[in-house]
C-alpha cells in the first residue's frame, strides 16, 4: 500500500477542487491510501478579504515572514508517506503565507525529508518566481520536488486582475456586472485535472519520477509565458524595496504603516495599468535578440530543475 498526502491551503475551495480532481485516479486505486492536511494559521485570513486586510499582508507575505500555525494530526505526522502533493496559492508572487510557513516548520522537515513531492498551483497568471521560492524551501527541507502542475485565469493580464480582485472582495466567483468572465482557473480546466493522475499514478506504482514531469507537461501541465516570465523578474524587485520599507513603518495595521501600504496600492495599480503596457512593448521589440535566452528560461521554468 502507497500512502500519499495532500498538504493544502485554500481560501475559496477552488485549489482543493483542483488538488482532489488530480488525486483522483489514485483515490480510485486499491493500492493506494490518500489523506489531506489543511494548513490551518493560528489567526486565519478572512476570505472574501477586506481591502485594508488584503493590502497589509503584503510585506510578510513577500519577505516570506510565517505567521502561527495549528498543529498537525498526530496521526499524520506518525505516518510515513510515499509522496506528497504541495498545494498553494501565490500571494504577492510569493507562496501563501500559510504556505510558507508550514514549508518552515519542524512538522515539513518530519513530512517531507527524503519524499517525492509534486507541486500543484492555482493562481491568477504569474507563478514562476514563487516557484522558484518553494524550490528553495523544498530543498532546506532535504524534500525531492519531482512534478509541478499549474492551473491559471487563462484571461487576458487586465481583464484577470477586474474580475479578481471583484472576487477576492465580494467572495462570489461569478461574472462581473454580467459582462466579464468568471474569475480564477476555469471550471473546465479544473475538471479536467483528472488528466494529471494517470502519470502520477504510474510513476507512484513504479517508485520512479524520473520522467513523471516530461509526462506531465505532455498533457499541458505548464505553459511559460515569456512576457509574465520577464514582469515577474522585474516585480519581484520592485515588491522588495517596497516590503523592506513597510516592514520598517510598524506592525499590521498601526496607522504609519497603513499610509505607506496606500502608497503601495496605489503604485500597484499604476504599475498595472501604465507600466506593464510598456514593459511589453519593449518585450515585443527585444524578442529576437533574445529569442535564445527566451528558449532555455522557458525550459528551465517548465521543469523541477533548481538553479545551483
Amino acid at each position: 500500500m502507497k500512502n500519499v498526502l495532500v498538504v493544502y491551503y485554500t481560501q475559496s475551495g477552488q485549489l482543493l477542487e483542483i488538488a482532489k480532481n488530480v488525486v483522483q485516479d489514485l483515490e480510485n486505486s486499491n493500492d493506494i491510501s490518500v489523506d489531506y492536511h489543511q494548513v490551518k494559521p493560528v489567526n486565519d485570513y478572512n476570505f472574501p478579504w477586506g481591502k485594508k486586510d488584503f493590502f497589509d499582508a503584503f510585506p510578510e507575505s513577500f519577505l516570506q515572514i510565517p505567521c502561527d500555525l495549528k498543529k498537525t494530526d498526530s496521526e499524520v505526522l506518525l505516518k510515513k508517506y510515499d509522496l506528497v502533493i504541495l498545494a498553494y496559492q501565490i500571494w504577492y508572487l510569493t507562496p501563501s503565507i500559510p504556505i510558507n510557513s508550514f514549508l518552515k516548520s519542524d512538522e515539513a522537515k518530519i513530512l517531507l525529508k527524503d519524499t517525492p513531492v509534486i507541486t500543484v498551483i492555482g493562481c491568477r497568471n504569474m507563478w514562476i518566481q514563487a516557484q522558484e521560492k518553494v524550490k528553495v524551501l523544498l530543498n532546506n527541507v532535504q524534500a525531492k520536488l519531482v512534478g509541478n502542475i499549474v492551473l491559471i485565469d487563462r484571461h487576458i493580464n487586465h481583464v484577470s486582475v477586474i474580475t479578481i480582485e471583484k472576487w477576492m472582495f465580494s467572495g462570489k466567483k461569478e461574472s462581473y456586472l454580467g459582462v466579464f468572465p468568471k474569475p480564477g482557473v476555469s471550471q473546465k480546466d479544473i475538471e479536467e485535472a483528472t488528466k494529471f493522475g494517470k502519470p502520477i499514478l504510474k510513476s507512484l506504482l513504479q517508485n520512479n519520477y524520473q520522467n513523471l514531469q516530461n509526462n506531465l507537461l505532455k498533457i499541458d501541465a505548464v505553459k511559460i509565458n515569456p512576457f509574465l516570465v520577464l514582469v515577474d523578474k522585474r516585480a519581484n524587485v520592485l515588491f522588495g524595496k517596497w516590503a523592506n520599507l513597510i516592514i520598517k513603518k510598524g506592525k499590521p495595521e498601526e496607522k504609519k504603516r497603513l499610509k505607506w501600504i496606500g502608497y503601495f496600492n496605489k503604485y500597484l495599480k499604476f504599475a498595472i495599468w501604465f507600466i506593464a503596457p510598456i514593459v511589453f512593448i519593449v518585450f515585443l521589440l527585444t524578442y529576437l535578440p533574445f529569442l535564445g535566452k527566451i528558449k532555455k528560461d522557458q525550459k528551465y521554468y517548465a521543469s523541477v530543475n533548481q538553479k545551483q
